[in-house]
C-alpha cells in the first residue's frame, strides 16, 4: 500500500491542474461524441445523414439511428402548403394567395391549402435532397411554383363569371389536375355567340383544351412534383377574391340574370296561365257541348220513344181502321143478306111507315078544302076527298117500295 502513498516531497500543484483539464475535456469529448453517433427519428420524420467521408444515407423508419458524426437533414413525410389570405385570416398574416387572370380579363386571388407527402424511396430523396437540401426549399422551390403555375395557367379556361358561379368545382378540379401532371396544351380563338343576357350576339374569347387523336388531353410540360415522385392531395380553394371592378361586373350581371330569370318566370307563369285558362275552356266547352250532347241523346231518345209510340199509335189505328172497315162491311154484308132474304121488307116498312106519318101530318095540318065545295052531277064518293087522296099517295109509295100493301084474302 505503501506504493499509492503521495509523498509530500514530491507533489506538484501543476500536474494534478493538468490531470483535472484532461479529465474535464475527455468527458467533453465523450458526451459530444455519443451526440454524434446516435439520431432519433419520429415515426412522422425521414432523414438524410451525410456521412464525414460525403456519403449520403437515408432512414425512413423510426427509432434510433447510427450518425457517425455525419451530418443530419431530417424532412416531414407530409406537410401543408399554405397560400391563404388575410382575409381568411381576419385580416391577419401575409398574403399568400396566388393570383389568377380569367379570359375575359378579369383579376382575382386564390387562397387555399394543399397538402403534399415526401418520397419513399431511396434514389429519388437522395436525388431531391441533393437538389434542395431541406424541407423549406423543397416547398418554395418546388411545391410553391407548382401550384402557383398550376392556378395561373387555369384561369383563361374560363371566365370571372364562370369561377364565380357555372365551374367552380371545375376550376378546383383544373388546378388539381395541373398540380400533379402538368401544365395542359390549350389553344384560343374567338367566336360569335349570342349573350346570355341581353341575347345580342358579341364576339367572345374561347381557349379549349387540346386533345390527342387518343382523345386524351395535351400538356405542355410534366409537373416537376411527379418528377420527384412527391404527392399531392386534399386541394382546398378556400376563397377566390376577385378585383372590386370584377365583383361590381359580377353582380351587375348576377343581377341581370335575376331580372332575366324573374321575366322569364313572369313569362312561363302567364304562358302557363294561358294553358291553364285555355285547357279549362276546353274543357267547359267540352262539359257544355257533353252536356248538349246529353241533352240531345235525350230528346233524340225520347223522340225516337215518342216516334215509336206513334208508329204504335198509327200501327194501332190502321188496325181499328181495318176492324171497322170489316166490321161496318161486316154489317153491311150482313144487312144486304137480310135484305135479300126479306127482300128489304123491314126498311119498306119502315119507310112505308115515314111517308105515311108525313101525309097524315099534311093531312092533319092542312086547313082548306081538299076537293071543291061544289060538285056536278057526283056521288057518294065525292064526299071523302081526303080518302081519295091517300089512297092515292099510298098507292104512289107502295109502288114506289115495290110492296103491295093490298088486303089480300087468304083462300
Amino acid at each position: 500500500m505503501d506504493q499509492f502513498k503521495i509523498d509530500p516531497n514530491k507533489f506538484n500543484p501543476r500536474k494534478l491542474i493538468v490531470v483535472v483539464i484532461t479529465a474535464v475535456m475527455l468527458v467533453i469529448v465523450a458526451a459530444f461524441g455519443c451526440g454524434n453517433i446516435l439520431e432519433p427519428l419520429d415515426a412522422d420524420e425521414q432523414m438524410v445523414v451525410q456521412s464525414p467521408g460525403g456519403r449520403l444515407i437515408t432512414f425512413t423508419t423510426p427509432g434510433w439511428k447510427p450518425q457517425w458524426f455525419g451530418r443530419v437533414t431530417k424532412y416531414r413525410k407530409r406537410e401543408n402548403f399554405d397560400f391563404t389570405s388575410p382575409i381568411r385570416n381576419g385580416g391577419k398574416g401575409l398574403d399568400k394567395s396566388i393570383e389568377v387572370r380569367f379570359n375575359d380579363a378579369g383579376h382575382a386571388k386564390i387562397s387555399g391549402t394543399i397538402a403534399y407527402e415526401m418520397p419513399s424511396d431511396h434514389a429519388t430523396f437522395i436525388r431531391m435532397h441533393s437538389l434542395y437540401g431541406s424541407q423549406e426549399a423543397v416547398e418554395q422551390k418546388l411545391v410553391a411554383p407548382a401550384v402557383t403555375k398550376a392556378i395561373y395557367m387555369t384561369g383563361p379556361l374560363m371566365s370571372s363569371k364562370e369561377s364565380y358561379a357555372d365551374r367552380r368545382n371545375e376550376l378546383l378540379s383544373l388546378i388539381d389536375d395541373q398540380i400533379k401532371h402538368g401544365v395542359l396544351r390549350t389553344r384560343s380563338f374567338s367566336k360569335k355567340a349570342a349573350d346570355a343576357i341581353t341575347g345580342q350576339e358579341k364576339t367572345i374569347a374561347v381557349v379549349e383544351i387540346v386533345r390527342g387523336s387518343d382523345g386524351r388531353v395535351e400538356r405542355e410540360d410534366v409537373s416537376p412534383l411527379s418528377e420527384f415522385n412527391i404527392r399531392t392531395f386534399n386541394l382546398a380553394i378556400d376563397g377566390v377574391h376577385y378585383s372590386p371592378e370584377v365583383e361590381a361586373q359580377i353582380k351587375e350581371q348576377q343581377q341581370m340574370v335575376m331580372q332575366v330569370q324573374t321575366s322569364m318566370m313572369e313569362a312561363k307563369q302567364a304562358e302557363q296561365q294561358r294553358i291553364t285558362t285555355e285547357q279549362s275552356g276546353m274543357a267547359a266547352a267540352a262539359k257544355a257541348k257533353w252536356e248538349q250532347e246529353v241533352i240531345k241523346a235525350t230528346e233524340v231518345t225520347s223522340a225516337e220513344k215518342d216516334k215509336a209510340v206513334a208508329a204504335l199509335a198509327v200501327q194501332t189505328a190502321e188496325l181499328n181502321k181495318r176492324k171497322l172497315i170489316l166490321d161496318g162491311e161486316g154489317e153491311a154484308e150482313k144487312k144486304r143478306l137480310a135484305m135479300v132474304a126479306n127482300g128489304a121488307l123491314e126498311q119498306k116498312i119502315a119507310a112505308w111507315i115515314e111517308v105515311n106519318k108525313a101525309y097524315a101530318k099534311a093531312i092533319a095540318e092542312y086547313q082548306g078544302n081538299w076537293v071543291p065545295t061544289t060538285v056536278l052531277g057526283g056521288g057518294a064518293s065525292q064526299n071523302n076527298g081526303a080518302q081519295n087522296l091517300v089512297d092515292i099517295l099510298t098507292a104512289k109509295t107502295a109502288k114506289d117500295l115495290a110492296l103491295d100493301v093490298s088486303n089480300k084474302k087468304q083462300p
